[in-house]
């Protein structure tokens, strides 16, 4: 089994969140290959499953989670919140942050803490969401598009070296559909939804695919953006 199917074994071909969890999991192996080494911090790390998809290059991946989450603490190594993060200045070659941003009330005041345990030049990747339902209610507060993340990471002291679309229009659709359905169907009707959900997730990747290769305006509809950012060299 490779590292992408553990990071993908929960995430059956019935799970709604299947087409948004596999595009994204391409998205942080490419980029983590080439951005982040040596010693990373992922802030709100859960069960630290991207453990997964980080490479030889990372000697030590550190995770980060705040007594309150709703997740299993099992796997986290540093008790702290996106705030305060229990380090000393400038001790991490990396940091990861995937599908926090949204959850936080003060984003601009998590980059500044993040950007403090950063070792200068190291890289930054994070996820944040453009089109997605509310979910870990009542912490979830905000939706960014491309132009208020560059905003957002440049007033906090970053060099933004990409932001970049994780799907189309037909991922972000099909994903939603699923969901929706799956919110919908209830008893005996659970098994429908689950079929259809399926369906999805064999046949929406692939509209995806062929419709972004021929129309770029596709890319206005993703579900995602993907956010490299490196902190300066002073």
């Amino acid at each position: 089994m490779t590292d992408l199917q553990r990071y993908l074994r929960p995430f059956g071909l019935t799970h709604p969140a299947r087409m948004v969890v596999r595009r994204g999991a391409e998205l942080l192996t490419r980029a983590q290959g080439r951005y982040l080494q040596g010693r990373v911090l992922d802030i709100g790390c859960g069960l630290k499953t991207k453990r997964h998809l980080v490479g030889d290059q990372v000697t030590a991946y550190v995770g980060l989670d705040h007594a309150d989450s709703l997740h299993d603490m099992s796997q986290v190594d540093l008790i702290g919140t996106a705030y305060g993060i229990p380090q000393p200045d400038e001790c991490f070659d990396g940091i990861l942050c995937t599908a926090v941003l949204e959850h936080l009330e003060d984003p601009k005041a998590a980059l500044l803490e993040s950007i403090r345990v950063l070792k200068p030049a190291g890289h930054a990747i994070y996820t944040v969401p453009l089109f997605w339902h509310l979910h870990e209610e009542p912490r979830d507060f905000y939706r960014y598009t491309k132009h208020g993340l560059r905003h957002l990471f440049e007033t906090a002291g970053y060099e933004v070296v990409g932001i970049e679309p994780a799907s189309g229009f037909w991922i972000t659709f099909g994903s939603e559909l699923s969901y929706y359905l799956n919110a919908l169907a209830p008893g005996p009707l659970r098994l429908v939804a689950r079929m259809l959900t399926a369906v999805n997730n064999l046949v929406f990747p692939w509209l995806d695919r062929v419709d972004r290769a021929f129309n770029r305006q596709s890319a206005l509809f993703t579900w995602m953006y993907l956010v490299v950012a490196r902190k300066p060299v002073r």
